[in-house]
């Protein structure tokens, strides 16, 4: 009876034990047959470890039909040439890990080679003139998978895409020390403007953010549907096996009044839990743990499956989400990122939130997992290790899954008698036209609970031209403002939004910026280095290293100190 190949190593090894058969067992002229059918098994076999899927069943196939047919030595089947000889053991046992030796070679050779990963292109911001564009318009992201996949790719130590890497997403990876929200607003903001450390001629503005802390014990029910993608892309350890573990240990965090329903997709998609209490751990991890991958993916039936399950489960009040675990790779049904988007317009009417957890190598979609995570009202998260696993769905579980507000909205009003111009730094796929700003039908950006969002300008200093606010009789144009940043949200269940206005003077300019700002600039120009944006200035890994260097002290989770020892393997990377 035929097994599934499911393992490269182990599939490599066999390959090394059947070429060692044909050569002591005496098959002649079958033998040297056997060789190259061996050969060629080893070949599909390191094309199916590495997620193709198409040739799984050639690779069985090849193994198990040519190698029964041609390694038989009279009616001796060949798995039974175990007993013959200790001699022919001994041997085979080396060859085996020769094969070994060869099957990590191959598929070292093979992801080397193949690189199927999509990234949304950015088209990076550039200056603009206050007498042209007096508004700029975008909506908050607290997305941090940019950040996770660029270290993926620093430790691989391979390229960097340069649309790989969303600067705003490398900036919000990082908590920020801001002041707690004050009575019930849902979030403070602050402001602190400073010299630019990239470019001497100019300043930079650093608008802050901070969401209120809830108390997680009384934190609202939440309706959770894990929809986790089983297809054969996501074998290797680095998808499901890791999916895995990181469902679990948000499992271990549930209580009875949660609800936790479990559906995955393949080629169909399967509903393997339907509404289960959260405190009911055993029953989750034993169904997590018993999932296996294979066949090809519809990502469609998937969605569609667990929205209906999320709207069945439904808490009034409560953290109704999807959770999708994916490396992107769809397939079968609505595939393409306008029409995945359009989906999930279609379902966050619902009031079900969409988080998305990208995993893997090789083959990752991260524009189509950005697309869904950013119109299904939810947030995009890059999982490279178990470590971030816990980072994302236990340390920070509330500022992952529990929203205090959404589409949220930003808009700063230059004065053009103290600003030339101005660079929003990052955030090219969250960029708003200013009229969408007062249109409550226009979708932004959600906060979970603590979180922090930081947003970076680039500042040209100056004065001149025309302006909106800063030109009306209410406020002339000798007004001591800088600028006026104002900010709209939504009650997480509301659809009506409030208007928060945050004028910032002129004379806040401070020479020597606070630890927020200089690392938050440190990070941006990482990203800038990374990049190689036009913009960068004199940025340099080494002057990232200086800026960040003296942040690190308070630094109590470690986030900082990695980020310091990611720079100088990212400087190391280069030669620089």
């Amino acid at each position: 009876m035929k097994k599934r190949i499911k393992n490269f190593r182990w599939a490599a090894g066999s390959m090394g034990m059947f070429l060692v058969i044909c050569a002591i067992g005496g098959c002649g002229a079958g033998g040297a047959s056997g060789a190259a059918q061996a050969t060629t098994a080893v070949a599909a076999a390191t094309t199916m470890a590495a997620g193709d899927e198409g040739r799984e069943e050639a690779a069985e196939e090849e193994y198990y039909g040519n190698a029964e047919r041609e390694a038989i030595a009279g009616d001796t089947p060949f798995w039974d040439y175990d007993d013959q000889s200790d001699d022919m053991g001994a041997a085979r046992g080396e060859m085996a890990d020769i094969a070994d030796g060869i099957s990590q070679k191959f598929q070292s050779a093979y992801k080397e080679e193949r690189n199927d990963e999509e990234y949304h292109p950015i088209k990076e911001n550039g200056f603009k003139r206050v007498a042209d564009a007096p508004l700029s318009t975008f909506s908050i992201d607290v997305d941090t998978a940019s950040y996770g996949n660029v270290r993926r790719l620093i430790r691989a130590g391979g390229s960097i895409p340069a649309d790989a890497v969303r600067v705003e997403e490398l900036i919000n990876y990082f908590p920020y020390d801001y002041p707690k929200p004050k009575g019930d607003e849902p979030f403070s903001v602050t402001t602190e403007y400073a010299d630019c450390p990239w470019n001497e001629e100019h300043r930079l503005l650093m608008i802050g953010i901070q969401a209120k802390e809830i108390d997680f014990a009384d934190r609202p029910a939440s309706n959770f549907v894990f929809l986790l993608d089983v297809s054969g892309s996501m074998y290797s350890d680095d998808k499901l096996p890791l999916v895995q573990k990181a469902f679990s240990l948000l499992a271990e965090n549930l209580t009875e009044k949660d609800r936790v329903s479990i559906v995955t997709y393949a080629g169909y998609e399967t509903v393997v839990l339907d509404g289960v209490p959260g405190n009911q751990k055993a029953k989750i991890v034993a169904a997590l743990e018993d999932l296996e991958a294979g066949g090809s993916t519809a990502g469609e039936a998937g969605i569609e499956m667990a929205y209906a399950l999320a709207e069945k489960n439904f808490i009034p009040g409560g953290n109704n989400r999807v959770i999708l675990a994916t490396d992107g790779d769809l397939n079968v049904g609505i595939s393409s990122e306008e029409g995945l988007i359009s989906l999930i317009e279609e379902k966050r009417k619902s009031g079900v939130h969409l988080s998305v957890l990208g995993v893997g190598t090789g083959n990752i979609k991260d524009n189509k997992m950005e697309a869904l995570a950013d119109n299904g009202d939810g947030n995009y998260n890059y999982l490279d290790s178990l470590y971030e696993a816990k980072k994302v769905l236990v340390d920070e579980m509330g500022g992952t899954l529990i929203t205090v507000a959404k589409d949220v909205k930003i808009q700063v009003e230059f004065n053009p008698g103290y600003v030339e111009g101005y660079r929003l730094v990052g955030y090219e796929n969250r960029l708003l036209r200013d009229e969408d700003f007062d249109n409550d039908e226009v979708d932004a950006g959600e906060i979970g609970a603590g979180h922090t969002v930081t947003a970076l300008y680039e500042i040209i200093p100056g004065g001149g031209g025309s302006n909106l606010k800063y030109q009306e009789e209410k406020a002339p144009s000798d007004s001591t403002e800088l600028l006026t940043v104002s900010l709209r949200y939504k009650a997480p269940n509301g659809n009506k939004s409030r208007l928060i206005e945050h004028p910032v003077e002129a004379d806040s300019y401070r020479e020597e910026m606070s630890e927020n700002m200089a690392f938050a600039s440190a990070v941006a120009e990482f990203g800038m280095v990374l990049r190689d944006s036009e913009n960068k200035g004199k940025a340099s890994f080494s002057q990232v290293m200086e800026l960040a260097e003296p942040c690190v002290h308070h630094d109590s989770d470690g986030y900082r100190k990695e980020f310091l020892e990611l720079v100088q393997e990212a400087a190391g990377n280069q030669g620089s």
